[in-house]
């Protein structure tokens, strides 16, 4: 078992739970978040949640549970190797998408919009409404009561409005404190895994070339070396190979940087690191070639004319659902309509991000096809 080095979060002295409770034993705190996350109904509808291609485009993208898996698979590497906890690093990872809508990012702008009298949606905020209230298991408590340090990693952005609400949660956005290092190094670990996964996706599908990505200076560097070394390689072969060296890199950049931020800082105590800048970094050059990357993706990828026709359809969706319930909350289902009595338009909104993407598509049908029997 690793040592914790004194800056890590110690299960054994969480600042505790929103209902208290008898101790895990004989697994940590952390250890019991975790497996509350992998064993409630959010996170098994991350199968069939979008990433940047529609579920049923195809068998092998990625979806939001596929990524939440590769982020916790980073995410341990670098708390294992930084001697921090790493069942609260896997439980931040697999738990930080629980409040993403159907179709990808597209469907929490809509979403945002329908709201924008009500309070808004950001889907940060919905994982942690998901993980504190919308989750119905247990008989003592609504949600799934985890741990502050873990709803600390799950809630990484936040306005200062919604941080005024939150408790002892949101604080730190109003006092200018900065999350765990187990949070920090977990969000690092998402963006090194949707860069990386969408650039293989992307080729997957044919909507990016290797000749495009051969512009891109993080991309280019490890694509030469492949090919330096292994001349003859196909092209699935070629592109997995580059696409490991880039994800080694970017970890092995994070790990030295961190490690120079902590000497640098000092932190002896959790509290203390949360104190400090942000200690969870790349360096200023990895950080600009990443940048690069993400502006790449960004315009040939996720701007690419394949992808924004299925995201307007999925977006006239998600619109046409809130507008349908709103308007009529009858057509909601029983549970619904029950919530929709303490705020009708949250209550469609908690209905609708926790749809899966062929979910909402059904529901549309049901509700707009005439020739749908809607049951």
């Amino acid at each position: 078992m690793t040592t914790l080095a004194p800056y890590a979060c110690n299960s054994a002295h969480t600042r505790g739970r929103r209902h208290p409770e008898p101790p895990a034993t004989p697994r940590s705190e952390f250890q019991r978040d975790r497996d509350r996350i992998v064993h409630s109904t959010a996170f098994r509808r991350l199968e069939y949640k979008t990433q940047v291609f529609v579920n049923h485009e195809g068998d092998l993208f990625r979806t939001r549970l596929t990524h939440s898996l590769e982020v916790a698979q980073i995410g341990r590497t670098l708390a294992r190797t930084l001697a921090v906890d790493e069942d609260l690093v896997e439980t931040i990872a697999l738990a930080h998408d629980l409040g993403h809508t159907p179709f990808g990012h597209v469907g929490q702008d809509v979403l945002n919009d329908c709201m924008k009298n009500h309070g808004g949606f950001e889907h940060n905020l919905q994982s942690l409404r998901l993980v504190d209230h919308l989750e119905q298991k247990y008989a003592d408590f609504s949600g799934l009561n985890l741990t502050f340090e873990a709803r600390e990693g799950i809630l990484k952005h936040c306005s200062k409005r919604n941080a005024e609400k939150l408790g002892d949660v949101g604080a730190r956005f109003l006092e200018g404190r900065q999350p765990s290092l187990e949070a920090q190094i977990t969000n690092l670990a998402d963006e090194i895994a949707y860069n990386n996964h969408d650039v293989d996706d992307g080729l997957r599908s044919g909507l990016i070339t290797l000749e495009q990505l051969e512009e891109v200076a993080l991309f280019r560097r490890h694509l030469d070396e492949v090919r330096a070394r292994y001349p003859s390689l196909s092209d699935r072969r070629l592109i997995h190979e580059t696409v490991r060296r880039m994800i080694n890199a970017l970890v092995v950049d994070l790990l030295a940087q961190t490690r120079t931020n902590l000497s640098e800082h000092a932190p002896q105590t959790a509290d203390e690191l949360r104190t400090c800048p942000p200690i969870a970094a790349f360096s200023p050059q990895m950080r600009e070639d990443n940048l690069a990357l993400k502006r790449f993706l960004f315009a040939n990828l996720y701007r690419h004319y394949r992808v924004v026709r299925m995201m307007d359809k999925a977006s006239r969706i998600v619109r046409e659902l809130f507008d349908a319930f709103t308007g009529n909350p009858r057509v909601l289902p029983p549970e619904f309509q029950d919530r929709a009595e303490h705020g009708l338009e949250r209550a469609v909104a908690d209905y609708i991000a926790g749809m899966t993407d062929r979910y909402a598509m059904t529901e549309h049908r049901r509700l707009f096809d005439i020739h749908d029997p809607g049951h």
